[in-house]
């Protein structure tokens, strides 16, 4: 019964809390509206836009060459796989992410 259990409140924890607040945004929304403020302040202004799948991408490719690295220590070096496989995988990962970032810094610099 509990493996039942648990799942359904987690979930219906989440739904009652993504439930909550889109109806509370929807009631302040009514309000100001009622007020007669402009609708243009429920845009968002967002003036750049990071590449979701750019990151996603650069990430799942530093954490291959992380493995494919801590695989190669861990082979020809007396490093424990306990550290190599982690402290690769995070240093190439992290690595990525930050050429990422620049790479995105130079976007928002070129437009």
């Amino acid at each position: 019964m509990e493996a039942v259990l648990i799942p359904l409140i987690v979930f219906a924890s989440i739904f009652g809390v993504f439930y909550i607040f889109l109806s509370t945004r929807n009631k302040e929304r009514m309000a100001l509206i009622e007020k007669g403020a402009d609708a243009s302040l429920f845009q968002s202004k967002k003036t750049h836009r990071s590449n979701l799948t750019l990151k996603f991408g650069m990430l799942a490719v530093g954490i291959g060459i992380g493995i494919l690295v801590a695989s190669l220590i861990e082979t020809y070096t007396v490093m424990d796989e306990e550290v190599a496989y982690p402290s690769m995988i995070f240093l190439f990962g992290g690595l990525f992410l930050v050429a990422n970032a620049m790479i995105e810094k130079k976007d928002r610099i070129e437009e």
